[in-house]
């Protein structure tokens, strides 16, 4: 995580904020204390199993937890390049190898070793307090809406609202006035999209509302699967969760390639 502390770091400070204010970087300030002194913590959009993270396998996944992937296509990557992160797909894991995800088809149900084989990274995080009460309405919900149609009027709404939302994530701006502005331009443009269909992260935190244990209070019109990663434990989220996301691992990593100057792959 970035931090900006003290007046000895004062240039790093300045240019973090204003890489931060260019890219529309949620930021949060950090009070003085025993162990830090006062500091500026921004959003963080790494998500390599690095930085103490770790591979996993899909033996450690619970009922409920939420998976984050990325594949190699185009929309995949204007995904990520819109809403500057490394994720672009969010699904629901169901128990017994099963996940269930909002996709241009339609929602579905299908082995999770399908989503694994095809994307180039997959990570779990995971809600604390999901009963299996909870568990059992979640699969039963998700189940039932097997064939639902996608939400593309909602996904063709997020471009412009991801974009025009960035004045709302300027560095130091308290998190009332950031929930505020971006509440608002949600409520205003992405307020005529439809809730009986779903895009990804959508569906996603439907099920948890309808399993009565939301996520966040937000519309869940308004998320993205960016913003499912920023809240996560230790980040700063755009949209305020109810509590945040523990990280359970990555079940899937492909660095990407580094381009050498005669075009090699190094990776």
């Amino acid at each position: 995580m970035r931090r900006c502390v003290g007046a000895s770091a004062s240039a790093a400070a300045l240019l973090a904020m204003l890489v931060a204010g260019l890219a529309g970087c949620a930021s949060r300030v950090q009070a003085p204390s025993a162990e830090a002194p006062l500091g500026v913590r921004f959003q963080n959009s790494g998500i390599a199993p690095g930085n103490g993270g770790e591979l996993v396998s899909a033996a450690v996944l619970e009922p409920g937890d939420i998976l984050l992937t990325s594949v190699a296509t185009v929309n995949s990557f204007g995904i990520r390049l819109g809403t500057f992160s490394p994720v672009s797909h969010a699904v629901l894991y169901l128990g017994d190898g099963q996940v269930a995800e909002a996709l241009g088809s339609g929602v579905r149900a299908r082995p999770l070793e399908a989503v694994v084989a095809e994307e180039q990274m997959v990570v779990a995080f995971r809600l604390p307090g999901v009963s299996p009460a909870h568990a059992q309405r979640l699969n039963g919900w998700a189940r039932s809406q097997v064939g639902t149609r996608y939400n593309t009027g909602g996904v063709l709404l997020q471009a412009p609202f991801v974009l025009n939302r960035r004045v709302c994530e300027l560095p130091l701006l308290p998190d009332a006035v950031r929930n505020f502005c971006v509440s608002g331009m949600a409520s205003v443009q992405l307020g005529t999209s439809r809730d009986d269909q779903f895009f990804c992260s959508q569906f996603v935190l439907e099920a948890y509302r309808q399993a009565g244990l939301p996520i966040t209070a937000a519309d869940p019109r308004w998320v993205s699967p960016a913003d499912l990663l920023h809240m996560r434990e230790g980040d700063v989220p755009s949209i305020p969760s109810t509590r945040p996301l523990r990280y359970v691992g990555h079940l899937k990593y492909n660095p990407p390639p580094v381009i050498t100057a005669d075009g090699a792959d190094t990776r």
